[in-house]
């Protein structure tokens, strides 16, 4: 197995953007090939009473928002499980886990830790510092080691739509009060329905008039989050889930799966884009209840 370091760490953090471009075309060395479990049916039949049910929190990724998961949301409160999807400020790894372990904590009773994309990084960091949380699932999402940034994951193998040149499918929006160098970024998208960085990258599979909302209310990620390395990983003391979407453009399905595997995930394949949270809720709900059926 590769180490953390040779793997994904990324030397420095100065000039975000000038980072970003070097790595569009790093190459480490390749996961090996593994397999992952059937893809599961969702019900809302549950043999927990809702006294016994752990409450689902969920963390969205960059360039999305916490309605991002009102399919997975409605088919959990169904099965009767509490549930919050509080915002995640994607402003840098280390306060974006703050700020969902600080919200965690004010929840009584034990906790199911979900991230979709980028939230992958927040939750493993926020679970270090959140005792009452008793599993993680990972929806297409990073599951870092420490030291792992997102940019070098990215990059770690062939396929992410997201190590291209960044002027090609962002749209880089300088902020008040930012560190020098950085800028908030944008996926491109066109009113006339060309949506090249949205719909061909984060959104595929996705139908276009969803697409086309998600793009107009897409939430900025602060490109120096992307260079932040990951610390301590809590799926080192804790159980995790992790549901891979096998067409997904932003992560590549086989680092995914080297990811998941490391962590020790109950893997569940499905054929979805990056956006399996929105194409295939019923697995991703499924998933979630299976971890909190585990652990509670």
């Amino acid at each position: 197995m590769h180490s953390t370091s040779s793997r994904y760490r990324l030397a420095g953090r100065a000039v975000p953007v000038a980072l970003l471009l070097a790595t569009a075309t790093a190459t480490l060395a390749p996961a090996p090939p593994v397999m992952a479990d059937a893809r599961p049916t969702f019900t809302a039949a549950d043999p927990q009473s809702a006294a016994d049910k752990p409450t689902i929190v969920l963390v969205h990724g960059a360039w999305a928002d916490a309605s991002s998961w009102n399919p997975v949301i409605s088919r959990l409160e169904k099965a009767g499980y509490p549930v919050v999807a509080p915002p995640n400020p994607l402003r840098g790894v280390a306060a974006d886990a703050e700020t969902i372990a600080d919200f965690v904590a004010t929840i009584p009773g034990p906790v199911v830790l979900v991230g979709h994309s980028y939230g992958g990084m927040v939750i493993t960091n926020a679970a270090t510092k959140t005792p009452n949380v008793r599993a993680l699932v990972y929806d297409d999402a990073y599951i870092p080691d420490q030291g792992d940034t997102v940019f070098a994951i990215n990059a770690a193998q062939p396929g992410s739509c997201v190590t291209a040149a960044p002027t090609t499918f962002l749209n880089l929006v300088p902020y008040p009060g930012g560190p020098a160098g950085d800028v908030d970024a944008y996926l491109k998208y066109a009113p006339n329905g060309q949506y090249q960085g949205f719909d061909q990258c984060f959104a595929n599979r996705v139908p276009a008039a969803r697409s086309r909302l998600l793009a107009a209310g897409q939430r900025p990620f602060a490109v120096s989050a992307g260079t932040e390395p990951s610390g301590p990983p809590a799926w080192k003391t804790l159980p995790s889930w992790a549901v891979v979407g096998t067409q997904d453009h932003v992560i590549p399905p086989t680092e995914q799966l080297f990811m998941a595997h490391r962590a020790g995930s109950h893997v569940v394949q499905v054929p979805a884009g990056h956006l399996s949270l929105l194409t295939d809720p019923d697995t991703v709900a499924h998933t979630i209840t299976e971890a909190a059926k585990a652990v509670g």
